[in-house]
């Protein structure tokens, strides 16, 4: 039985997810149709561009996505505290820019006076948008029906787009975040759609190189800040450069098929992270078919499992064994 998304979300725990969304009948519905001819690539790009306008309307930050031709890949990031910080013009005029909002909002929004005795349950409606506005779900359904949409109104058809609702993962602690980033960027490297991660068209990392090279970051991506210290500003806690010198050391193995040459150029991040090469290399390839469920080191999961009630830790000794 599938568990409900409200289940698996635990802020408590951490602002970290991996959502996963995949087409019907594994169709290729966002890329190349080989059986038919047709060529969708350009649906990809709806993709791309409707996350990350999203994003800029939510308080949910986008760390790293992979759009491919039959499925999506993303790691978000919930910015509660930034959500709870905003006033209630602000959550108001963002609402609107994805719903009309109701009678008393758009009154408001528009700087009419509200009656004294309308203020409350124009509050109370405030502080539901404000939940929704950094609520994964409320995300998704706006991404993925966008798409739908679109993807039926080209066809002239009516029916699902998408094979059921997204899937969601649990990243509980750094090691998680890094493993699933990297599976999420080196995914068209991994299904030999693309030489390089720099090459891959319609990922996170193809976006993080080219800025880099002019010494700044992707302004609608969540930014990197540095590793994990007492005063943390909002963002990744790794440096930027030694992640993306991880990413191109783990595709060149992941083409190549070199095992040792990671071993021979030990990246800073994986010593941070305290995870040997060949763990990470293992990571690298099948994080998604590893595990299951919430992901981190076994006393996080512990918590974890105990704020949601759950009874069996998934995922703990694979867990244990690889990030290690």
């Amino acid at each position: 039985m599938t568990t409900a998304r409200k289940q698996l979300i635990s802020l408590e725990d951490t602002p970290y997810y991996h959502c996963i969304s995949r087409c019907v009948r594994r169709a290729f519905l966002c890329g190349e149709d080989k059986n038919t001819g047709k060529n969708f690539d350009h649906r990809r790009g709806w993709v791309e561009d409707k996350l990350l306008s999203l994003s800029c309307v939510f308080a949910i930050d986008v760390c790293a996505y992979a759009i491919m031709s039959n499925h999506t890949h993303l790691v978000l990031f919930v910015d509660e505290a930034t959500a709870k910080s905003w006033s209630t013009r602000e959550v108001i005029v963002r609402w609107h820019q994805l719903f009309k909002g109701t009678l008393i909002t758009r009154q408001y929004g528009r700087g009419e006076d509200i009656p004294e005795y309308q203020m409350a349950s124009l509050l109370e409606t405030v502080e539901v948008y404000r939940h929704r506005l950094m609520d994964i779900s409320w995300f998704m359904r706006l991404l993925n029906q966008s798409i739908a949409i679109q993807a039926n109104l080209e066809d002239n058809c009516t029916g699902h787009f998408w094979e059921g609702r997204f899937k969601s993962q649990a990243l509980l602690d750094e090691a998680a975040l890094a493993a699933c980033m990297a599976y999420v960027d080196l995914n068209p490297v991994r299904a030999n759609s693309a030489k390089t991660p720099e090459s891959s068209a319609y990922t996170s990392v193809k976006q993080r190189v080219l800025s880099a090279k002019k010494g700044q970051q992707p302004i609608r991506l969540l930014p990197f800040v540095g590793n994990p210290r007492k005063t943390m500003p909002i963002g990744l806690p790794f440096e930027l450069t030694d992640y993306l010198e991880l990413i191109e050391l783990t595709g060149r193995c992941l083409r190549e098929d070199k095992a040792g040459y990671i071993e021979e150029n030990q990246p800073a991040l994986l010593s941070l992270l305290n995870i040997s090469p060949e763990n990470w290399l293992t990571l690298s390839k099948g994080f998604r078919k590893l595990f299951h469920g919430a992901v981190g080191h076994s006393e996080v999961l512990a918590e974890y499992c105990e704020h949601k009630g759950l009874k069996r830790r998934t995922n703990v000794s694979c867990c244990n064994k690889l990030f290690a």
